[in-house]
């Protein structure tokens, strides 16, 4: 392990938000490190606590939608107000732990040349002192946590008791010898149903002996021991002896289950890598102790190559949750959810630039799971064919159900489209359509046949409008949360209509670019700025965390200085008047993309110093959703490495923006194995004297580059061919 490429601390976390993670996607730890009493968190992603929402389903307003259009376009502010089953604000299923692997030394030692470590390379967390040493690790080829300790001595528990864990949760355990060790398990069953889960820890010592301790074992004499460890949720008895049977099955060897495991981990890991040339003494520092240092480019190494790591390793059977794929406490912030309408794509952003498919294929899993469901939500919210995404999932049911008075959510109609443009980015990097997305988009293109009906009799042009329109979570400053053309609806059905005809050439091609071409323009406001909604006389609302009426510029490529320079400058005008509310990292992140895009540098070395500034990081790097560390949250941590390319690299499938937004604090540096939505592996050099990009492209074709130097030229790329670029000279 480099350094750039881990982290370290002196002692073992004291707080769970501290421990050093791993996960394959579907399994998570949370590694402690402590030599006597160590904790290991289990997460899993199936995780969620059942509270009521399993059975909610959304609200049949489909036939009352009409009388609300004819309000809201008489100019009632109000008017969705009432568009309600009048149900109470539905959370999500809660995101929560399993249970923590609890070993205890038999005779306590004073720590001494203590270390711990996460590799970001292997996905290994290692903690050391003296001659005791455990490793963790959870592999992508076994789906299995794999954990190595050597010590003689040593009781091994499996205990559910973490913070929040509800006191009528039916507990059970069991302990029972085998030749090679012992099989622990630890079943929990939620009260009110026999929805449960059930981790099964296989006990394997080498040397020595095992006795039972109920509820665990204890090992004496032994060389070392290794744990594999699952959790499943099931409804019912789920069949343990299976389960062993399973783990048995396995190569019962660290280094050979490693092997299996860093041929997906670590080829996936290596395909991009950050060097700000930064001092090596700041790269050998902990990670506490280079937290404290925001300004030294040591640390945006570090948090890049953290970022990677975590949102590879949080990625697997469903994209990473606010929390990403971990948390120690029962009570998780927003209910651990994934959070749609800013947070999952904010999350993700950097997935297809940063060569990561393994994370774009992880959000195509959880979209297309719960398709039905947004077909549910399309007729019995809006009487329409096609999809409508909800604004909150807990990874089971994508119905709405989860909105209220001042967060009308089942109101926002722009959330397939957005959830779908890191599917198209990808298939644009591959050169391939992927059939699953075009088939949702299809849906998508279908629903707005439907839902885009009505005209506007104050619009001389005779525009569609978007009706009702919500742009999350802000509101007019003169009118309620539910309102006409929010920008951001407008952005999305332009873009999923002219997407979904490129998938489908034909007559439903001319169609849905037709009804695209009703729609109408983006509106600058008296401040100079792109209004958040289009329709006049709805005055904006500038302090506000979300961005959503800013999604023409980012992630989309509607809007930007080159084809469109005054919707540019409008959109920039609007991102300077933006507040940042409450000092959530998601808001001052997605300011930094948005920024990015508009070429403005100063501004995105702003935004990223008010994360570096604001203590969002914990010792885990893993970061908070609001300064201080308050509130143990992803999207700082997933989103940085998207903020850093973005200012280096940006492409279009037919455009390549070389330092778009370059900060003073990088000055010099290499970024090698970006991807470009032309189908172009990307390395780049730069220094203050200049810069060098090699191409590597898979296809053969012309794209326009852009630099700082001012007028676009033509770059012709030939599949195989390497490109050499100098800065100023092609």
């Amino acid at each position: 392990m480099t350094l750039t490429h881990g982290s370290w601390e002196p002692t073992p976390a004291a707080r769970w938000e501290d421990a050093f993670l791993s996960g394959n996607g579907h399994h998570g730890t949370l590694t402690f490190g402590d030599p006597n009493d160590d904790r290991v968190i289990v997460t899993h992603h199936t995780l969620v606590r059942p509270n009521g929402a399993e059975h909610a389903r959304p609200p049949e307003l489909a036939a009352e939608l009409p009388a609300l259009q004819d309000r809201l376009l008489a100019g009632d502010p109000t008017a969705a107000e009432a568009f309600t089953d009048h149900r109470p604000l539905q959370w999500v299923q809660p995101f929560h732990p399993a249970f923590r692997i609890r070993l205890r030394r038999t005779a306590p030692a004073e720590p001494h040349r203590y270390r711990r470590t996460v590799d970001f390379t292997t996905g290994e967390t290692t903690a050391t002192c003296g001659d005791w040493t455990s490793k963790v690790f959870v592999s992508r080829a076994d789906d299995v946590i794999v954990q190595h300790i050597t010590t003689p001595d040593l009781d091994i528990s499996l205990d559910h008791r973490l913070p929040g864990a509800p006191a009528d949760l039916a507990v059970g355990h069991g302990a029972v010898l085998t030749p090679d060790g012992a099989l622990l398990t630890l079943r929990a069953r939620y009260p009110g149903g026999d929805r449960a889960y059930t981790g099964v820890t296989l006990v394997v010592a080498t040397g020595g002996t095992t006795a039972l301790t109920l509820p665990g074992v204890r090992i004496a004499g032994a060389r070392s021991v290794l744990l594999l460890t699952r959790v499943r949720r099931h409804t019912g008895e789920l069949d343990v002896t299976g389960e062993q049977r399973a783990l048995a099955g396995l190569p019962l060897s660290y280094d050979a289950l490693l092997d299996r495991h860093l041929a997906l981990h670590r080829t996936a890991y290596d395909r991009v890598a950050l060097d700000l040339h930064a001092e090596p003494a700041e790269r050998a520092l902990p990670g506490s102790e280079l937290l404290k240092r925001p300004h030294s480019r040591a640390l945006l190494e570090r948090l890049f190559a953290a970022g990677r790591y975590h949102l590879l390793s949080s990625s697997g059977l469903n994209p990473p949750r606010l929390p990403g794929l971990w948390t120690g406490d029962w009570d998780t912030a927003w209910a651990g959810a994934f959070t749609n309408d800013a947070n999952v794509n904010l999350q993700t952003a950097s997935a297809t630039a940063a060569a990561l498919p393994e994370v774009t294929e992880a959000l195509a899993s959880l979209i297309h799971r719960q398709l039905d469901d947004w077909r549910e939500n399309a007729r019995a919210v809006f009487g329409a064919r096609g999809v409508v995404a909800p604004a909150h999932t807990d990874g089971e049911s994508g119905l709405t159900y989860h909105f209220s008075r001042e967060y009308p959510l089942h109101l926002w109609t722009a959330g397939a489209d957005w959830l779908l443009k890191p599917l198209v980015d990808h298939d644009e990097t591959r050169g391939a359509q992927d059939p699953r997305t075009a088939a949702a988009l299809a849906e998508v293109a279908r629903f707005y046949e439907d839902f885009l009906t009505r005209t506007d009799p104050d619009d001389p042009g005779g525009h569609l409008v978007v009706v009702p329109s919500y742009s999350p979570e802000n509101r007019p400053a003169n009118a309620s949360w539910g309102a006409i053309n929010a920008a951001m609806d407008l952005s999305a059905a332009r873009h999923a209509l002219r997407t979904a005809a490129g998938y489908h050439p034909g007559p439903d091609a001319d169609r849905w670019r037709a009804l695209a071409d009703r729609l109408p323009p983006h509106r600058t406001n008296a401040d100079g700025a792109l209004a958040e909604w289009a329709r006049p006389g709805l005055d904006d609302t500038y302090d506000h965390r979300h961005l959503s009426h800013l999604y023409g510029v980012w992630p989309l490529d509607e809007i930007n200085p080159y084809d469109t320079p005054r919707l540019a400058a409008a959109a920039h005008r609007a991102l300077e008047l933006r507040g940042a509310e409450n000092d959530s990292a998601h808001g001052h992140l997605h300011h930094a993309l948005i920024a990015a895009r508009l070429r403005d540098g100063h501004r995105v070395a702003h935004a990223l110093a008010q994360v570096l500034d604001g203590d969002f990081f914990h010792a885990s790097l893993m970061s908070a959703h609001y300064p201080h560390r308050d509130v143990y949250n992803a999207d700082a941590a997933h989103t940085l490495p998207a903020v850093l390319i973005e200012t280096l690299v940006h492409s279009t499938p037919d455009r390549l923006v070389l330092l778009p937004a370059l900060t003073p604090a990088l000055p010099s540096g290499e970024l090698r194995g970006v991807r470009t939505r032309f189908g172009a592996e990307l390395d780049l050099a730069w220094a203050p004297d200049g810069a060098r990009a090699v191409l590597r492209p898979h296809r053969t074709l012309r794209v326009e580059l852009r630099t700082s130097s001012g007028d676009p030229r033509p770059l012709d790329l030939v599949a195989g061919e390497d490109h050499v670029l100098t800065l100023g000279t092609w």
